[in-house]
């Protein structure tokens, strides 16, 4: 048999989930996709100087596809969303007082969601961005309070999950919904797909 003919055979490479995210898991899911193994990567996440949102999301799947150890059989999926208001980033906020001044920022006025995915098989890492584009309607103290209250925005890179309570303040996006959710599904299943992982069909044993 050749050398080609071998590489057919192989076997896809069992996929690791660098995440945590339960969010990640569902939207991985909805395609198909069970992962093998989570296992989130602990870096630093904190964004350099005058780093652009853009750069600071490519470098951070990068550094957590680089961080975990995997086996010759496996590939590493991982990823970082953030929300960025021109250049400024904004990440989880730290308390109620921060959720609550980056809903006003971007309160009656379009913000963008960044969602950057690496895939590290072998010796190569392939890199994605996307960028979606959001826009948050004007919201009064009482409804902001209410949201607050409610508690979504911990852990929320930008305060909010679009999928959530938030939902109420979004009458527009332009682009990936999965994206805004932290994981754009199309693009995710083209780069799995590239290196033989394919959804599964409901009903087809995996």
């Amino acid at each position: 048999m050749s050398a080609t003919a071998d590489a057919e055979a192989a076997p896809p490479p069992r996929l690791i989930l660098g995440s945590a995210s339960p969010r990640r898991l569902e939207l991985l899911s909805q395609i198909g996709i069970v992962p093998h193994a989570l296992r989130p990567a602990d870096i630093d996440e904190t964004s350099r100087r005058n780093e652009a949102p853009r750069d600071y999301v490519r470098r951070m799947a990068a550094e957590k596809a680089a961080a975990l150890e995997l086996a010759a059989d496996e590939a590493a999926l991982t990823a970082d969303t953030t929300v960025a208001v021109g250049r400024r980033i904004l990440g989880k906020p730290a308390d109620r007082a921060e959720a609550a001044a980056f809903m006003r920022l971007m309160s009656g006025r379009r913000h963008v969601v960044l969602t950057a995915m690496a895939l590290r098989h072998g010796d190569r890492t392939a890199l994605r961005l996307v960028e979606t584009r959001v826009r948050m309607r004007s919201i009064d103290d009482r409804a902001l309070e209410r949201y607050l209250d409610v508690g979504d925005w911990q852990g929320k890179a930008g305060g909010y999950a679009i999928q959530g309570a938030a939902a109420a303040f979004i009458p527009w996006i332009g682009g990936s919904f999965s994206a805004v959710v932290g994981l754009p599904l199309s693009e995710t299943a083209a780069m799995l797909s590239a290196i033989g992982i394919q959804p599964v069909a409901k009903g087809e044993p995996r």
